[in-house]
């Protein structure tokens, strides 16, 4: 007898992925239905389409189309949805402000996370990785999950990045109770901006490390010097990571992670997802 699948992240009861017409969106929509199978999490599909003053001079046809094409890719996700046996409840919206429906709608449905694709169309169907991504972590009300088209989360390695700031020690509190349900490992990085400062990284990196050892984690300790988001790449991609966990915003001074910084560059960059937790 097969036993029940793991939930990766804890209190996932209700799901929001946001998407549009283009392939960038593959990989989030395939892990929002993973993570609703694995977690029972009702799931809600969202289409926002981007009003543009381009409407005006091309005609109320390609805003139609646009429209039509929408609705079609919002059914095609309730249908793969059907077939994992889950209920898929799909949202249109059309506005100028992209970010503000996914936000809104995450506060009405109060969902536990937001699941985005890190690119998108530019123009008419602006739902994307850049500003409108960076918007939603800004103002959602809970984690956000950045997922690249061809990332798939394995749950084998996992990286969280600390500052020591109230959203740092939430992905630390994050990464653990993900690698502890999956059973990965876990890297837990603190970066220190030049000589001076890595005492001070190293003793935020070792008291995560303690936290995940009393958890029985098996978790290795990294305490580069030089750009945050850099080293957190480099990192990454040496140790094979397929999870990368963060805060959303972090201290100023040290350890700079904000987003419009070093979170921003991370999420733009890493070929694995980016899970953003907020205290």
């Amino acid at each position: 007898m097969e036993s029940a699948p793991i939930c990766p992240i804890a209190r996932l009861e209700k799901l929001l992925v946001a998407t549009d017409e283009t392939e960038f969106s593959e990989g989030a929509i395939r892990e929002a239905i993973g993570f609703a199978k694995k977690c029972s999490s009702k799931l809600y599909a969202l289409f926002v389409l981007e009003t543009n003053p381009e409407y005006e001079t091309i005609g109320s046809s390609v805003y139609e189309m646009e429209e039509a094409e929408a609705h079609a890719r919002l059914d095609s996700i309730r249908s793969r949805a059907f077939e994992e046996g889950l209920v898929c409840e799909t949202i249109f919206h059309h506005g100028t402000d992209p970010y503000r429906h996914i936000v809104d709608e995450a506060v009405e449905k109060g969902v536990d996370m937001i699941i985005m694709g890190r690119r998108g169309r530019r123009g008419l169907m602006k739902v994307l990785m850049g500003e409108v991504a960076a918007k939603v972590i800004a103002h959602a009300p809970c984690k956000v999950l950045i997922v690249p088209r061809a990332a798939q989360i394995a749950y084998r390695t996992i990286l969280v990045a600390t500052d020591g700031s109230f959203h740092g020690k939430a992905a630390v509190t994050e990464a653990i109770s993900v690698a502890k349900r999956c059973g990965s490992s876990l890297v837990v990085v603190s970066v220190a901006r030049s000589g001076n400062d890595v005492g001070e990284a190293q003793a935020l990196a070792r008291g995560a490390v303690e936290l995940a050892v009393k958890e029985g984690i098996a978790v290795e300790q990294v305490t580069p010097i030089g750009r945050p988001d850099e080293m957190i790449l480099e990192t990454a991609g040496g140790r094979a990571a397929d999870l990368i966990v963060m805060g959303a915003y972090g201290k100023t001074g040290l350890r700079k992670l904000l987003m419009g910084s070093s979170t921003e560059k991370v999420l733009s960059h890493a070929g694995c997802a980016v899970l953003v937790a907020k205290a």
